[in-house]
């Protein structure tokens, strides 16, 4: 069963993909009308959650999406259910001519047990409502990527959950989700994955970008932050990624709860 307009859903599906398409010049927008319109409630109508679509402020060739799944067998039959189904073989030739790349896609799962998102009472705006996010007032997820060395996974693990986690909440800005790799066999292969990924990413909401800068600040300026950062970033293989996101009207994440 779809999920109504304006109502939420609760707690998200414990296999997420990260989805981040590079789309033609002046894509980006096509995209989202399309998406909002037609692809949120068809795929829920498979068993998918759609949790989130956003604008990246700073790559306006970028388009970043999260679906999430109960289980590695549920995403394959619900991708083959909708791949295969009428509402993407109408609107395919269209959605495709926006991508340059579509095959950036992280598979996740919660790092611990409660780590996923908590989307109860969540309010989507209805089918037409996709305007961009308008100032800085509006709300914004930063996403941040972390890429870990295979043999201090559980380490990292371990220390993100006990100290960088909390001390993040104290700061003001708590993670409403944190994932780490799921290295399952993809069980849809027409649709690839990034392979050989090891990494733990967290999703935090603000309720604008003024207030994600100030964020940055804070942090910066907090010396517990810059030693548990110090420790984290013995764990990685690389730098991390941050994606500062707007979400359209029609996200869940990233929009206020009803």
């Amino acid at each position: 069963m779809s999920h109504p307009e304006m109502s939420g859903v609760g707690r998200c599906a414990p296999v997420v993909e990260l989805r981040e398409y590079t789309l033609r010049p002046g894509g980006r927008e096509k995209l989202i009308r399309l998406f909002d319109r037609e692809f949120v409630e068809t795929q829920e109508e498979t068993g998918m959650n759609v949790v989130g679509q956003f604008r990246d402020p700073d790559r306006p060739d970028r388009f970043v999406w999260l679906r999430g799944f109960e289980s590695m067998e549920t995403r394959r039959q619900a991708l083959a259910d909708f791949y295969g189904g009428p509402v993407w073989a109408a609107h395919k030739d269209e959605a495709n001519a926006t991508m340059i790349d579509s095959d950036n896609v992280l598979l996740l799962q919660p790092a611990w047990a409660g780590a996923g998102f908590d989307l109860k009472g969540r309010a989507r705006g209805p089918r037409e409502d996709s305007a961009p996010a308008p100032d800085k007032k509006s709300p914004a997820v930063l996403v941040r990527v972390h890429h870990i060395r295979q043999e201090a996974t559980e380490d990292f693990i371990t220390a993100f959950r006990d100290e960088a986690a909390p001390l993040l909440a104290r700061l003001g800005a708590p993670l409403g989700g944190i994932f780490v790799s799921n290295h399952a066999e993809n069980t849809f292969p027409r649709l690839p994955v990034r392979e050989g990924e090891n990494v733990l990413a967290t999703f935090q909401e603000f309720a604008g970008t003024d207030a994600l800068d100030r964020h940055g600040d804070a942090t910066g300026d907090d010396a517990g932050w810059r030693a548990i950062e110090t420790r984290l970033a013995s764990y990685r293989s690389r730098r991390p990624e941050d994606f500062r996101l707007l979400p359209t009207a029609r996200s869940l994440l990233g929009r206020p709860t009803a």
